[in-house]
Order: C-alpha cells, then sequence, then structure tokens
C-alpha cells in the first residue's frame, strides 16, 4: 500500500461530495492512518454520518484555521496520538456570497481579509503547526482553482486568495525543501460540491467546461483525490512548488 504506516490531516471535509473526503477515502484504502478536522459542531455532524465508509478509524480534531490557538492545540494532539505528520491536505476555502455576486472592485475591506485569511493564510499557519511533526518525505497538498490565474466571473475575491495561495505554495516549498518536505497545489475543474453553491450560476460554468475540455467532461472528486494520494505518495518523490491541473485539459484551450 503507498500509505502504509503513513499518518495524515486532512482539512476540510463537509459532507459526502467533498473533495476533501474523496482524498480521506484515497489515503485511508492505502493505508493512512488519518486525523480530520472540523471547525464545529454542525461540521461533526457532517463528519459523523460518513466516517465509518473508512477502513480505520480516524482522529477527529475540532479545528478554527484562523486562530493560532486552536491550530497549535490541533498539532499537539496530533504529537500526542501519532507522534508524526507525513502528509498535510488544505482544502480550506470562503468567502462572503455577496463578495462572490457582486463586482471584485466593490469587495469590502473586511471581506477581502477574511477571503485571504481563511484561504491563503490558513496554508501558511497549518503548515507551520505540522512542520515540527514532518519528515523527509512528507508531503503538504492544497486545493486550488483557474481563478488564480484568469479572471472568472462570479469568482472575485475567491481568485485573489487563490493566487495568495498558489504564491505561498511556491514559497513554502523553497523553504521547506531542505529538510524534504514537499508543497504542491492540485488545481481542480468545477466539481458540485458544497462549496461551490455560493458561486452564482455553477451550473452554467459546468456546462462550459464539459463542452470546451479536450475530453469534453468534468472531472469527478476521485480523479482529484487520486492525484493528491500521488502528490502524497513517494511517487512523486521528485516534485515541490508545483500545481497540476486535474481539470480534463480545459486551461489548455485559447477558447
Amino acid at each position: 500500500m503507498l500509505m502504509q504506516d503513513k499518518f495524515g490531516l486532512v482539512t476540510g471535509v463537509a459532507n459526502h461530495r467533498s473533495i476533501a473526503w474523496a482524498i480521506a477515502q484515497a489515503l485511508d484504502r492505502e493505508g493512512a492512518r488519518l486525523a480530520i478536522s472540523y471547525l464545529g459542531d454542525r461540521e461533526r455532524e457532517g463528519i459523523d454520518k460518513i466516517v465509518d465508509q473508512l477502513q480505520h478509524p480516524p482522529l477527529l480534531i475540532p479545528c478554527d484555521a484562523t486562530r493560532d490557538d486552536s491550530v497549535a492545540e490541533t498539532f499537539a494532539t496530533i504529537e500526542r496520538e501519532f507522534g508524526q505528520l507525513d502528509s498535510l491536505i488544505h482544502a480550506i476555502a470562503f468567502a462572503r456570497r455577496e463578495d462572490l455576486e457582486g463586482r471584485y472592485v466593490d469587495t469590502s475591506r473586511d471581506g477581502y481579509h477574511l477571503a485571504l485569511d481563511v484561504s491563503a493564510y490558513s496554508l501558511n499557519a497549518l503548515t507551520h503547526g505540522a512542520e515540527k511533526l514532518m519528515s523527509d518525505g512528507s508531503s503538504v497538498v492544497a486545493m486550488t482553482y483557474l481563478g488564480s490565474e484568469r479572471a472568472c466571473r462570479n469568482y472575485n475575491v475567491m481568485g485573489v486568495a487563490k493566487a495568495a495561495l498558489e504564491s505561498g505554495i511556491r514559497y513554502l516549498a523553497s523553504e521547506l525543501g531542505e529538510k524534504g518536505i514537499r508543497v504542491n497545489g492540485i488545481s481542480a475543474g468545477p466539481i458540485r460540491t458544497l462549496a461551490a453553491r455560493g458561486i452564482k450560476s455553477f451550473s452554467t460554468m459546468l456546462k462550459l467546461h464539459e463542452e470546451r475540455a479536450p475530453l469534453r467532461r468534468n472531472v469527478t472528486q476521485e480523479e482529484v483525490a487520486n492525484t493528491a494520494l500521488f502528490l502524497c505518495s513517494n511517487l512523486s518523490s521528485g516534485i515541490t512548488g508545483e500545481m497540476l491541473y486535474v481539470d480534463g485539459g480545459y486551461r489548455i484551450m485559447g477558447v
């Protein structure tokens, strides 16, 4: 098994449609022992409904990635229970609905700060906490989207946050590489998840992607999860600081 005797932390699991949940299933399938973080009671209830689908009972940990004390407690728990950490999955993002539906130029200062804090700085915070538990061969994987490099309608401030996230991935990769810790991103095509409901006209985005991508279809959670598994395993031991596009080839098209 690719992840036998390995330990991972998966963030951002909301329900059975979450990309983060598909990643958790892929890592678990390959033998990893997982910790799954949740923000509050509502998120915990969602995880409780599906957690028995995993082969190995995970460690469930409350974690608010916008609070340093909460992040510190999360990794103290992981250190106490696991003693090490081999992979970290960052699948956290948030922006206010009004900042996605309106014009980007009208984004409020508070809305901008919130989106960047939750969606980009949280990677720094979590990686900082994970670093002391990681060693040569460990991997950090963060979820991003094409809106980081192109102006996508109704993505607005989230696109700016994802651009900051991707830049952060490169800086973290450059700093942690000397320890053998790899940091990469996955830029997935649009997938119907709970988070996607916050994007206006998302169904139109799915339809256009299916029509224009070279594979003439949308991608699945499982395809993204298998890419994350690859990046967490030794199969990708020479890859760091990269964005891997799992979008059916949509990014290469000129139209």
